[in-house]
């Protein structure tokens, strides 16, 4: 049995993941699934189930092994016999999990992005030491470029020092961590930009940065009150091509020290301009009704925010809540080179999708499920 070591599988990438791997019949993932016990974690997995189109009796749900713990404890919160378990079975781990909260306190960043990178290192030291181990891929964000300009390189980034939020310090961080500690092991790094639905569903499990962007620029959450965009564009990749590169790297230990950038590269960033006029198209096609733009410099409408939320409804101002982190990043222009990436993956079949391909099916799934949540 090829045994497979996976946190996140609640999230985004994650939940992705899971179908790919379990298409193999001679595949079991141990699943590391956040809860205080295992009938909690059997609870949530129940839900995940349904989610993936699984029954609990099936062949392919019989290959979830269920790990109860927590990443922000040492060792993910598992008992030392189970990490021993898992790092005896296990020859490959794939680490997604991750807490996207752009501004948490830099202790509880570290904690959900430093600490369980540590775990990971130390849990693939043990199996590589009992010669189990073949391969490690761990996912970490473009965003570890921080507020550097210009063109993002495929490597190692010593150099960055300057980041938007305590996310990117802590990615930043925990990517360190893996150059100085995980020497000798058969890691791939993997750095997604903002990540979107499936291109051909738009399904996702979670909507993120992305849709609270969308939420902004169609005007309905701030009276038509929204920055000036420029020239400026956004990198964005479906979560299901996300999921393909993971998969087909984690089978393959020739991609080890690797740095692969899933996004979409400069060439094919979206130029936000375009983004809005394709989300109030598609707001309109939906049926809402939406206030005439009124563009305004960045700097006043980060003053406006209080001003907008003292007269929009409740929904509005948890929205609005979300404004100026996004502002920080559309003031800077940003690029990731993917140059050696997309040809990796053009090789092994898996071409860089184009954003004109999805973004209809993604901007419609979460416009849908929108009106479903608010009628419900």
């Amino acid at each position: 049995m090829n045994d497979v070591f996976l946190t996140g599988a609640t999230g985004t990438i994650g939940s992705a993941l899971v179908p790919r791997l379990l298409q193999r019949a001679d595949t079991r993932i141990w699943l590391l699934l956040r809860a205080p016990d295992a009938t909690a974690a059997q609870a949530r997995l129940a839900g995940m189930l349904r989610y993936w189109g699984l029954h609990p009796g099936e062949a392919s749900a019989q290959r979830l092994h269920l790990l109860h713990g927590d990443i922000t404890l040492p060792g993910f919160g598992l008992t030392s016999e189970m990490l021993a378990t898992v790092s005896a079975e296990c020859s490959r781990i794939i680490h997604c999990a991750a807490s996207v909260k752009l501004n948490m306190p830099m202790a509880q960043a570290r904690a959900t992005a430093v600490l369980p990178t540590r775990s990971l290192l130390a849990l693939a030291r043990r199996g590589a030491e009992l010669g189990r181990l073949k391969k490690v891929d761990l996912v970490s964000t473009v965003g570890v470029w921080g507020r550097t300009p210009g063109l993002m390189p495929e490597r190692r980034l010593p150099e960055v020092s300057s980041f938007h939020n305590t996310y990117e310090a802590a990615k930043s961080e925990a990517e360190r961590a893996v150059w100085e500690d995980g020497e000798g092991l058969p890691i791939t790094v993997h750095r997604p930009s903002m990540v979107v639905g499936d291109r051909h569903t738009g399904r996702t499990m979670q909507f993120q940065v992305f849709y609270h962007l969308c939420e902004f620029l169609s005007g309905q959450r701030t009276f038509g009150i929204i920055p000036d965009l420029g020239d400026k564009a956004l990198d964005v990749i479906p979560v299901d091509w996300v999921a393909d590169a993971i998969d087909w790297a984690s089978e393959r230990p020739e991609t080890t020290g690797a740095i692969f950038h899933l996004c979409s590269g400069p060439a094919g960033a979206l130029p936000l301009r375009r983004l809005q006029q394709q989300v109030r198209a598609a707001w309109g096609q939906h049926g809402h009704r939406l206030p005439r733009l009124r563009p305004v410099p960045r700097a006043l409408l980060r003053a406006l925010v209080p001003v907008i939320g003292t007269v929009a409804g409740a929904t509005a101002r948890r929205a609005l809540r979300a404004l100026p982190p996004i502002l920080a990043y559309l003031a800077e222009d940003q690029a990731f080179d993917n140059a050696h990436s997309a040809r990796t993956f053009a090789a092994a079949g898996l071409p860089v999708p184009s954003v004109e391909d999805y973004l209809a099916p993604v901007l419609d799934y979460y416009l849908a499920r929108r009106t479903a949540g608010a009628a419900s």
